[in-house]
Formats: structure tokens, C-alpha cells, sequence
């Protein structure tokens, strides 16, 4: 791919704002038990700062990453929610029951902890299921 936009200010514009993104995204994935947010809008978050930095800076771009590594990531993002569900069913309980995890801290802990977990597989899914569609409507232009 070609680069297509040759402007110093759309450059400069989008390598100091993607960090902004992505830190926002973490923020996003991390209180999204406790406030709005969660798995799904940091997902989005990631890859649309994924997806910025392609367009400005093509194949330069500092996020780049290729469908087949995208494909990748949301197999692993989608088995990631699974094993949480599946460890909670080994150690006798319902699926995604944290309360069953096992790990020696209190029950609200072992909850928070299951959630982050179920969060972080969807954000890697999202993110890459984003990048998947942007790889795909792109694809014919090159």
C-alpha cells in the first residue's frame, strides 16, 4: 500500500494522538466493571487506533498488524472468554461463576478478576475483528 497522505501535520496529528487512545483504552478495560465501559468499547478503542495509524502512515504505520495475525488474536481473544468459563465449570460451578475460581483471595476479588478476564478476551476479539473488516474493505484498493 502506498502512502497517501503525505502531510507532516496528519503525521504528527495521529503519532501523538493514537498513544492518547490506546491509554484511554486501558482505562476503558480496566474500570469497566465499575463504570460504563468494558471488553467491547476497549476492543473498539484499540483497533480504531490501530486502524488510524494505518490510514495516516500505510505499511510505516507503528500498530501494523496483518489479517492473518488479526484472525490470530480473535481465536486467542475468544478462547480466552472460554477458558474463564471452563475453569469456573471444572472447579463445580456454572459457567462464568467467579465466585468457583481458584484462587485464595475473597470472593469480591475472585469475581473482579473473572470479569477482567472475560473483558480482556473480548477486547482482543473486538480489536481484531475490527482490523479483519478494515483489512477487508481495503483489500480491492491496493
Amino acid at each position: 500500500m502506498k502512502d497517501r497522505f503525505d502531510s507532516v501535520i496528519l503525521t504528527t496529528s495521529v503519532r501523538c494522538l493514537t498513544p492518547f487512545i490506546l491509554v484511554y483504552g486501558v482505562y476503558v478495560l480496566f474500570h469497566g466493571e465499575y463504570s460504563p465501559g468494558g471488553g467491547f468499547q476497549a476492543g473498539a478503542l484499540f483497533g480504531i487506533a490501530v486502524v488510524l495509524d494505518r490510514l495516516v502512515q500505510a505499511r510505516n504505520a507503528t500498530l501494523f498488524i496483518q489479517s492473518s495475525l488479526a484472525v490470530v488474536l480473535a481465536g486467542i481473544g475468544t478462547f480466552v472468554y472460554v477458558f474463564v468459563g471452563i475453569v469456573t465449570l471444572l472447579f463445580k460451578g456454572n459457567f462464568l461463576e467467579y465466585v468457583t475460581l481458584p484462587f485464595a483471595i475473597h470472593e469480591a476479588e475472585r469475581h473482579a478478576l473473572g470479569i477482567l478476564g472475560i473483558e480482556i478476551g473480548v477486547t482482543i476479539c473486538v480489536m481484531a475483528t475490527i482490523i479483519i473488516i478494515f483489512d477487508a474493505l481495503t483489500r480491492g484498493k491496493e
